[in-house]
């Protein structure tokens, strides 16, 4: 053993491991583990092994999940649904109050487990890890006790079905289950098949505090217990792992009227431009792609660097990777802990083969005995490397450089996913503007990976959507005020063969084309079907495509006049529908035309007003939550009411900046077409609204399979539907159903339309960040 002064000479850490014996003697106590379903643990049957990934010494036995099991599950989670929904919130609160104090008096219990099952340093679970499962217990028992004052008429969902990862075991039950109860829920979990051992114990802290029978229920198992969840009787599925799995989990759904949230992959770039603060931004890669061996889904795994400064910026990074410590992750001066299973060990080392053989160099990075790999970094990467395509899932980072400002951009966007960002620039000016132009669900200015419960997460495109956390988090599992249910009428068998019939001939015959980007087209079919005695143009898979390219391209300058500039123009909308609205009769009736100028004013004087939200996070940070259009939405109107039912949808998607392809009225698709004229002469620019007319549900089903739309309402129900959810499934673009109602009345308006066209980015920018006495060196 060296002596004191030898450590000071050498400056080497000493070994400083936390003592696991109380876990190991809790789990040799408990042997083999059931479910714990109905407030109780159910019999081991079959079991498999959970080891100790550092070691791979085992360390219990889990039970693998049947369908019969998650049966009983549900089964208990519904006979509690409705004692829990109806519980009044000030007594669900003290239940979650009770559980995340709880889970405070046993945080070095649960911080050892976490990382004896899953190979995380002690340092993580124990300073990370276990507060935030803490603190979200904390801030959902908060939203209990207020949710009727703050969610009026809102109620609970019913069953909900979670399924989790294995890199975050216990942070993505709280980050679920918290919600869920909160909201008067009750779940079925399904834990990930490495890492149910936390689970287990946040189980038995839920009967500890008298959590009534069924509201919780934990089926463990592999990925075939999860999909026994996804095909059950229950009302939501909130899934978080792979977009394989998660675009598969969609289309399984499709049709079947559960609401569905994905946080699925992420290949998020950490942007450092030259005016960055490098050390800081060193720092924020430590934070960023080496917290928990990079198995983190929003890991700044993309380095991107302002080339006048890379060389720089590399020596640094270089120095400060070789100074981390790769070893046991009980051991308290651990920075690198253990790959949680040899198969993620293989699936990492299997992407850097194939990335060097493309011509990567790979920077540190080895693969070491048992289940670790050093830290490291593949530089000289080309674009089209596997490594920079496929989400690694472990220590290891790209290197890049751009020159300027939109390179920086068009590089991070270069992605199929849209989870986070980090931006590293001293400019708060480009700070922003580069957080504003990056596509990503959470963008962190000046810091990386922080997370708060009231700070809503989530993605898009590829990495999913839905949010958790905050004001949005709970909406997700809560069901929105019922409307009057008025059923929209199936449309009619249409054909493009010629009928014989005649019309008058004295008039002048009138041709009606299809609206796209901002001029009448005549489909590219050629062919017509005759509805409401005209000749209607049937439009087709390419006349799609073509809407949606107007689309994408009106996209910029919509969103660059600003929610007032918008109001103009739909406040003169308003105005030349009134003067024209003689032009509609025969189309619409005269309570669909009044409907739809008020329709205009409603959402005009919404458009400068739907307004984000600064939440109260970390201190030290300004968390922003700002609400942004989606881009392209598709909008498959509703059949019956022609023009009412039409800008119903179409106007709050367009008032919050989104442009729109919309497939009219199959049956009566006139006041759609006429409705064309009147916005040509309203100042709605070209491409903004795109009317497509022909048969619905194949055109619906081709505007949701294009990867050019990012969005889509659906007003219809039954396979037409299930078609349309199916083909977004594909593309992972959600799917939102707008309540069948009386599009006339006023409840066919309101927020739920707005929440509906838009999507939450969260930004966190330092504020207030800097000790007292330093801002003078600081500046």
């Amino acid at each position: 053993m060296p002596s004191v002064g030898e450590i000071m000479e050498s400056m080497e850490y000493g070994p400083a491991t936390e003592d696991p014996s109380a876990v190991r003697d809790w789990l040799t106590a408990r042997g083999s583990f059931g479910h714990f379903i109905a407030g109780r643990f159910t019999k081991p049957v079959e079991t498999f092994v959970t080891s100790d990934p550092s070691t791979g010494q085992p360390l219990a036995q889990i039970s693998q999940g049947t369908a019969r099991d998650v049966a009983k599950a549900v089964r208990a989670a519904r006979r509690a649904a409705r004692g829990w929904g109806a519980m009044a919130g000030h007594d669900r609160a003290r239940f979650l109050y009770a559980i995340a104090r709880t889970i405070q008096k046993r945080e070095r219990f649960l911080s050892v487990l976490e990382t004896l099952d899953n190979g995380k340093p002690i340092r993580e679970s124990r300073d990370i890890d276990i507060p935030l499962v803490v603190r979200h217990f904390y801030h959902h028992a908060g939203w209990a006790e207020i949710a009727a004052t703050e969610f009026p008429g809102h109620t609970p969902l019913g069953v909900v079905g979670q399924i989790i990862p294995w890199n975050f075991p216990l942070l993505m039950l709280a980050w679920k289950v918290a919600p869920a109860l909160a909201a008067g829920n009750t779940v079925v979990l399904k834990p990930a098949e490495y890492t149910s051992l936390t689970a287990l114990a946040f189980a038995e802290i839920c009967a500890h505090v008298g959590l009534p029978a069924g509201v919780l229920n934990i089926v463990t198992g592999d990925g075939a217990t999860g999909a026994a969840l996804v095909e059950a009787p229950i009302h939501k599925i909130a899934f978080t792992g792979s977009t394989e799995v998660g675009r598969e989990i969609a289309r399984n759904l499709a049709g079947s009227g559960k609401k569905l949230t994905l946080e699925l992959g992420g290949k998020s770039p950490f942007v450092v431009m030259a005016d960055a603060d490098l050390d800081a931004a060193v720092e924020g890669v430590v934070d960023s792609i080496w917290f928990n061996q990079g198995q983190v889904c929003c890991a700044g795994s993309r380095i991107l660097v302002a080339e006048a400064i890379s060389e720089r910026f590399e020596t640094l990074l270089r120095r400060r990777m070789q100074k981390l410590r790769l070893g046991s992750p009980l051991d308290k001066s651990t920075d690198i802990g253990a790959i949680v299973d040899p198969v993620q060990k293989t699936r990492i080392t299997g992407i850097l083969d194939r990335a060097t053989a493309a011509g990567a160099e790979l920077i540190g990075g080895q693969a070491q005995q048992g289940c670790f790999i050093a830290p490291g970094y593949l530089r000289n990467i080309a674009p089209a490397n596997p490594a920079m395509r496929e989400e690694i899932f472990g220590p290891i980072a790209t290197l890049s450089t751009f020159r300027t400002v939109d390179e920086a951009v068009d590089l991070a966007n270069n992605t199929a996913y849209g989870l986070a960002a980090s931006v590293w620039s001293e400019s708060a000016t480009v700070a922003t503007d580069l957080a504003s132009r990056i596509k990503a669900g959470v963008v962190w200015v000046n810091c990386a990976n922080i997370f708060d419960a009231s700070a809503p997460f989530g993605g898009v495109r590829d990495s999913g959507y839905g949010r958790e956390g905050g004001r949005e988090g709970m909406l997700d599992y809560l069901s929105a005020p019922t409307l009057t249910g008025v059923k929209d009428p199936q449309p009619a068998a249409i054909s493009a063969v010629p009928d014989g019939l005649t019309k008058d001939p004295d008039g002048i015959d009138r041709t009606v084309k299809l609206y796209i980007g901002g001029a009448q087209k005549r489909p590219d079919g050629g062919a017509s079907y005759l509805a409401q005695d005209e000749l209607i143009p049937i439009g087709s898979r390419k006349d799609i495509r073509n809407a949606v390219e107007a689309a994408q391209g009106a996209v910029g300058k919509w969103q660059g006049l600003g929610g007032h500039g918008r109001a103009q123009v739909l406040y003169f909308l308003a105005e030349n529908l009134a003067l024209r609205r003689s032009e509609f009769a025969g189309f619409a009736s005269s309570d669909e035309v009044e409907a739809a100028i008020r329709r205009c004013f409603f959402y005009a004087g919404f458009a400068d007003k739907y307004d984000g939200a600064t939440v109260s996070a970390k201190p030290g940070h300004l968390t922003h939550v700002q609400p942004e259009a989606h881009g392209v939405m598709g909008i498959i109107a509703p059949n019956g009411s022609p023009l009412a039912g039409l800008l119903s949808l179409v106007l709050p998607a367009i008032a919050m900046g989104n442009t729109v392809v919309t497939i009219p009225s199959q049956d009566r698709p006139m006041a759609a077409l006429t409705l064309a004229q009147v916005l040509a002469c309203s100042d709605v620019p070209g491409g903004v609204v795109n009317l497509v007319t022909g048969p619905r549900d194949p055109l619906g089903e081709a505007l949701a399979s294009h990867d050019g739309v990012n969005a889509i309402w659906h007003a219809g129900q039954g396979e037409g539907l299930t078609v349309a959810e199916r083909a977004a499934a594909s593309t992972l673009i959600p799917v939102w159903t707008p309540p069948a109602c009386e599009w006339t009345a006023p409840e066919a308006q309101g927020r739920s339309f707005l929440r509906a066209a838009s999507r939450t980015k969260t930004i966190w920018l330092p504020y207030g960040a800097l000790p007292a006495g330093t801002g003078g060196s600081a500046y």
